[in-house]
C-alpha cells in the first residue's frame, strides 16, 4: 500500500501519508503503526502502543466472556412403567438442575407394545411439571418423536424488583378495597332504614 490515512490513539488526524514516512513517525514516537481499517480508501492506520492494545482487547474479550450465561440442558429418561421411587429420585435431580440455572429434557422411553399406552407417558410429565412448577416453566410442551415422548423445562424467571413492587401496590390496592367494602358494609347494618321512611308521615285511611 502506498499511502495510508494516519490517526492517533487520541484521535488526532495526520491525513494520508506515505506508508514509509507513516510508520517512520510512529517509531519516533516509540510506537506502532497498526492498520485497523484495510478496507478503507486509503487504508486507516493508527499510531498506538501495540502490546497495550492487544492486553486491553484480551481484557475486553475475557470480560465479556464472563457476561455469557452457558445454559446446559440436562436429561432425565423415564419409562411408561418408572415406579414411584424412581420418578423420585429421577425428579430430585431434575429440580437440582434447573436450581442451578440448567435447562432438563424429561423423556419418556417406549419398547414394543409400551407404544400403545402412551397416556401412562403423558401422565409421568404431566406430574413432573406440577412437581417442578415452583423451580422452572416448560419451554416445549411433549412431542412425539420416533419411540419417545419428551418436554423441555427451563429455569424459572424470578421477577424482577419492579413487578414484585407492582404486585404489592396492587395486593395493598385490593386488600383496601376490600376493607372499605366491608366498613361500608357494616355501617349499613348497624343502621337499618326506618320503617315508613319510603313513604313520608302519612296518616292511615279508617
Amino acid at each position: 500500500m502506498p499511502q495510508v490515512r494516519v490517526i492517533t490513539d487520541e484521535g488526532e488526524q495526520f491525513g494520508v501519508m506515505d506508508t514509509r514516512e507513516a510508520i517512520r513517525t510512529a517509531r519516533e514516537r516509540g510506537l506502532d503503526l497498526v492498520e485497523v481499517s484495510p478496507n478503507a480508501d486509503p487504508p486507516v492506520c493508527k499510531i498506538i502502543d501495540f502490546g497495550k492494545f492487544q492486553y486491553e482487547a484480551k481484557k475486553k474479550a475475557n470480560e465479556a466472556k464472563k457476561k455469557q450465561v452457558v445454559v446446559t440442558v440436562k436429561e432425565v429418561k423415564f419409562r411408561p412403567g418408572t415406579d414411584t421411587h424412581d420418578y423420585s429420585y429421577r425428579m430430585k435431580h431434575a429440580r437440582e438442575w434447573l436450581s442451578e440455572g440448567d435447562k432438563v429434557k424429561a423423556t419418556i422411553w417406549f419398547r414394543g407394545r409400551e407404544m400403545t399406552h402412551r397416556e401412562l407417558g403423558a401422565r409421568i410429565l404431566e406430574q413432573l411439571e406440577k412437581d417442578l412448577a415452583d423451580v422452572g416453566d416448560v419451554e416445549m410442551r411433549p412431542r412425539m418423536e420416533g419411540n419417545q415422548m419428551f418436554t423441555i423445562f427451563m429455569p424459572k424467571k424470578h421477577k424482577s424488583p419492579k413487578d414484585r413492587n407492582q404486585e404489592s401496590a396492587a395486593r395493598a390496592s385490593q386488600e383496601k378495597s376490600r376493607e372499605a367494602g366491608a366498613e361500608s358494609q357494616g355501617s349499613q347494618q348497624a343502621n337499618p332504614p326506618k320503617e315508613g321512611a319510603a313513604g313520608g308521615n302519612q296518616n292511615p285511611t279508617a
